[in-house]
């Protein structure tokens, strides 16, 4: 056996390049890594190069986890706590992240209910009185009117203009719109996705594309629950390893 193939296989010793390679990053991302507290600091040899270890390589991906899980800074953040000691905080910062699903999926159930109930909604005996202005709509949504400005500028609810003053007049169907895109909002939709999705949903007969797209979330959040998991068991190990090798 070669010296080379002992140290790929001991985890003492390592240069940026193994780090690289066993966990997937480029040698730079390593380097980033260790920069922003994710890694522990690298011993150095005497000529100045990085000599990383086995924590190096859990700490690597163990933020590929937490970041899928939460998110870059938020798994940095984690991080830095670990390598500081601080396993209070790091407890505490692990139920903020769990939390946060918990409330995502909470907001995407009343989402769901709610825009079934507002897509079969039927429009019959629509009358010019029906319509609402920005104002009244904003009232009825919780929401601000440059909040409505903001939606009709990015295409999500575009009303009719009036003939007086040019002011905004939301048509019962601007209004189940409008009240669609906030229900989709509150459970975290962003806009470019929205954009797409909004024009198809004006009919009860497009049920089927709103409740695939829920779905589509639903799975996104199941995904990031396993990434977090998978990061709390790689975390649970690192608490338990020394702070230095």
């Amino acid at each position: 056996m070669s010296g080379g193939d002992v140290q790929t296989r001991n985890s003492a010793g390592l240069r940026t390049a193994e780090v690289a390679r066993r966990t997937g990053y480029s040698v730079q991302q390593v380097r980033n890594l260790e920069r922003d507290g994710a890694l522990p600091p690298a011993a150095r040899t005497a000529n100045g190069y990085r000599v990383y270890g086995d924590i190096h390589i859990r700490s690597a991906r163990a933020y590929r986890a937490l970041a899928a899980g939460t998110d870059p800074a938020s798994a940095k953040t984690i991080l830095r706590a670990v390598h500081n000691g601080d396993r209070r905080r790091v407890f505490a910062l692990l139920d903020t992240a769990h939390a946060r699903l918990d409330r995502e999926r909470r907001d995407l159930h009343a989402a769901r209910t709610a825009a079934r109930a507002i897509a079969d909604e039927p429009l019959t005996d629509i009358r010019p009185t029906d319509a609402m202005s920005i104002s009244e709509l904003a009232r009825a949504l919780g929401v601000r009117p440059s909040t409505l400005r903001y939606w009709d500028a990015a295409g999500l609810v575009v009303p009719r203009r009036a003939e007086i003053r040019e002011t905004r007049v939301y048509s019962p169907d601007d209004v189940r719109a409008a009240r669609l895109v906030h229900q989709l909002r509150l459970a975290g939709y962003g806009i470019e996705p929205l954009r797409q999705l909004i024009p198809e949903l004006r009919g009860r007969h497009h049920w089927n594309d709103l409740a695939a797209a829920l779905t589509a979330r639903d799975a996104r959040i199941d995904s990031r629950s396993a990434a977090l998991l998978d990061g709390a068991t790689a975390l649970s190990a690192l608490l338990g390893l020394p702070a230095t090798e």
